[in-house]
């Protein structure tokens, strides 16, 4: 084989074993989207405005990603006026490290580790 060749096939093994060993930022795009479809009260209409499918979530009000899988690292809602049940699916925020959600009007519990 020409070193081309097996350059090309060494290629295409590392991305196919960097495409399946990173983690799924999709899981954390459904939390959000989860959290946010629970939300029944948003009077200054943050979220409503901000959080949308047409950007990405690490760009949202509040977030804040890691630089290198782009996975959620913060969740920072203070002081809203935000009002919901927490949306069980927070729990799959798996690299969530710091959680802001004082004086806001949010019931329920998180769950760590949720699966969809």
């Amino acid at each position: 084989m020409g070193k081309n060749v097996i350059f090309t096939l060494v290629t295409m093994l590392y991305l196919l074993i960097y495409v399946v060993a990173s983690p799924n930022n999709s899981t954390d795009e459904y939390a959000l989207l989860a959290f946010i479809a629970q939300i029944t009260s948003d009077p200054n209409k943050i979220l409503a405005k901000n959080w949308s499918q047409r950007t990405s979530f690490c760009n949202w009000i509040g977030i804040t990603c890691g630089g290198r899988h782009q996975r959620v690292r913060s969740l920072s809602l203070a002081n809203m006026g935000l009002g919901c049940t927490i949306a069980k699916e927070i729990g799959g925020l798996s690299f969530l490290r710091v959680l802001i959600i004082s004086n806001n009007n949010f019931h329920g519990f998180i769950q760590a580790n949720f699966k969809k």
